[in-house]
């Protein structure tokens, strides 16, 4: 599964359950980002370590 924000072309390692939108599959660079926002939960993927090392 790909990271969901645009021009992004990483794959997607977090879900980001997101309180006034609907949740979103990213990466773990755009989950570093977003999720630092209030109320955004970050659940990252059981079997993402590789793709959050490679980051």
């Amino acid at each position: 599964m790909r990271c969901s924000e645009e021009g992004c072309d990483r794959n997607a390692a977090v879900e980001l359950h997101i309180p006034w939108a609907e949740n979103r599959v990213v990466c773990a660079a755009h989950a570093r980002v977003l999720g630092r926002q209030d109320g955004i939960v970050a659940d990252p993927f059981p079997d993402s370590g590789p793709d959050l090392l490679e980051e």
